[in-house]
């Protein structure tokens, strides 16, 4: 599958320019949210469009490649960009996805399905998105994401041991 391929939603996804302080009197409004969401950079879901699921190799379409369409469909008009990628390795726990955004943890999602696995990825890259301390936050996580995580790796700008 290739980018042309997912269209409609921000397929290129480069992190947005400069900051934004939000005062405490804005934190309830959801532009501040989403003011927050451009300070921290462009929140990116990468697709795996190789994954299969545990269905035949010969199986068309792929299921990954379902995934990624509806996943692009779901973040149209939200500034979530969507990415296809081949092969995130979590072979054993396909569909997966990851979501990420700069300066802020990457989290590895797997048993997605096709249908509500759109909606749950966008759902999580929103919430996401207006986190302020980089983590996306356990509290309003779709279940499927609370279910599937297999992973969250630190930012890459991470020095130290990370405590």
């Amino acid at each position: 599958m290739t980018d042309a391929m997912i269209s409609g939603a921000a397929i290129s996804g480069a992190p947005a320019a400069g900051t934004q302080t939000i005062s405490p009197a804005q934190e309830g409004d959801t532009s501040a949210v989403s003011a927050r969401a451009a300070a921290a950079g462009a929140t990116r879901i990468y697709v795996c469009v190789t994954c299969r699921g545990g269905k035949p190799l010969d199986l068309a379409p792929v299921p990954g490649e379902v995934l990624a369409a509806a996943t692009a469909r779901a973040a149209e008009g939200t500034g979530i960009a969507v990415r296809p990628v081949r092969c995130l390795a979590n072979c054993n726990r396909g569909l997966s996805a990851a979501v990420r955004r700069d300066g802020a943890w990457t989290y590895v999602f797997g048993d997605l399905d096709p249908a509500g696995g759109a909606a749950a990825l966008v759902a999580g890259a929103k919430l996401f998105a207006g986190a302020t301390d980089g983590l996306m936050p356990w509290r309003g996580r779709p279940d499927v994401l609370k279910r599937g995580l297999v992973a969250r790796t630190p930012p890459f700008e991470t020095t130290g041991d990370g405590r």
